[in-house]
């Protein structure tokens, strides 16, 4: 008798390393141009939620604008610079 022997191979997926997407108040830019650049620079957020986050960088210095691999989150956070806006980008803990 022959026993046949049946290999589980191991298919778990390391995720990627991802990174906050920062947005940093500033005294010059209008509150509608950074919505607007928001939502134009990160088409899956809605005018609330970006309403949201001018108003957390506007009141607190600082907003997380959206948590994501670190090329999109570079090319976010370039974009939004391209609009005239600060954004910084670092890993997420």
């Amino acid at each position: 008798m022959s026993v046949e022997t049946i290999e589980k191979t191991s298919t778990t997926r390391k995720l990627a390393p991802r990174y906050r997407v920062l947005l940093h108040n500033d005294d010059f830019n209008s509150m509608e141009h950074v919505v607007q650049s928001l939502i134009t620079t990160v088409p899956s957020l809605t005018q609330p939620q970006a309403v949201s986050i001018m108003m957390e960088a506007h009141t607190n210095g600082l907003a997380l604008v959206i948590t994501c691999a670190l090329e999109h989150a570079e090319f976010y956070s370039e974009t939004l610079k391209g609009h005239g806006l600060t954004s910084t980008i670092e890993p997420d803990e």
